[in-house]
């Protein structure tokens, strides 16, 4: 899973956002036939399946006429959930102190996942909290990061 190149991120932001809707970000799910372009979109309201549909027509015809991404691919447009996906800075900042699951490019402490409390984040880096020891990890060696749904 790869996040999609700036310039697309920045159109489909700006696209959404005039529709009313927020872009929280978007990421591409293989390549060829069965690659997936997945959007994630929010609203104060909630998203409901008529709101995904209504950015899937209109992101759809955007990427038809400018064909950003070769070949084919499905596009899914979906709420982020309880396990909202965290693409930017500011994302991060919403969920400080709660519990958050990511995956980086390259080792780091000797390992790829982990799962802690947000402490804090800077211009740079997060602070994370894993089994009791504060970890420093640099923002742009983040692959995937998701918020833990805490369900109690």
């Amino acid at each position: 899973m790869t996040k999609i190149a700036s310039t697309l991120h920045d159109r489909l932001a700006h696209l959404v956002s005039a529709m009313g809707y927020e872009f929280i970000g978007g990421e591409l799910d293989g390549h060829g036939q069965g690659g997936v372009l997945r959007l994630y979109i929010d609203s104060d309201k909630g998203i409901t399946l008529d709101d995904c549909s209504r950015v899937s027509y209109q992101v759809s015809a955007m990427l038809d006429v400018e064909e950003p991404i070769q070949g084919h691919y499905n596009l899914e447009v979906s709420s982020p959930g309880l396990d909202r996906p965290l693409f930017e800075i500011a994302h991060y900042q919403k969920q400080i102190g709660n519990r958050i699951k990511l995956r980086v490019c390259a080792k780091v402490h000797n390992r790829r996942k982990f799962i802690g409390v947000l402490l804090r984040v800077d211009e740079n880096d997060i602070h994370l909290l894993v089994d009791e020891e504060e970890l420093v990890l640099p923002f742009s060696s983040i692959e995937k990061a998701n918020v833990v749904a805490d369900i109690r």
